[in-house]
């Protein structure tokens, strides 16, 4: 059974910062990738910063210079470090990875954090 456990989240002001972590936990081959997504109310759910498969990032357009995304050395545990937050950055945040196991690969997810940015 593969858990991605999440934390980190709360209630910031605008212009503050908040540090949220993920960590995969199981029988776990491998990570493929692993990241962030949020989804606002009413909105889609939408992709915040990955590292992709082979390590690179990709970052959302509204959080490049503000985000960023690290990981730990064994690649269990990924890292969203959220900087100069803005109230349209508040949503639930969702951990999400494509993990192989001993019987298949497939994406996981988190069970969210919610973020709000309020003065």
């Amino acid at each position: 059974q593969v858990q991605l456990v999440e934390s980190g989240g709360g209630l910031v002001q605008p212009g503050g910062s908040l540090r949220l972590s993920c960590a995969a936990s199981g029988r776990i081959f491998s990570i493929n990738a692993m990241g962030w997504y949020r989804q606002a109310p009413g909105k889609e759910r939408e992709l915040v910063a990955f590292f992709n498969r082979g390590g690179t990032t990709n970052y959302a357009d509204s959080v490049k210079g503000r985000f960023t995304i690290s990981r730990d050395n064994a690649g269990n545990t990924v890292y969203l470090q959220m900087n100069s937050l803005k109230p349209e950055d508040t949503a639930v945040y969702y951990c999400n990875a494509d993990i192989a196991t001993c019987y298949r690969t497939q994406a996981y997810w988190g069970q969210g954090t919610q973020v709000t940015v309020s003065s």
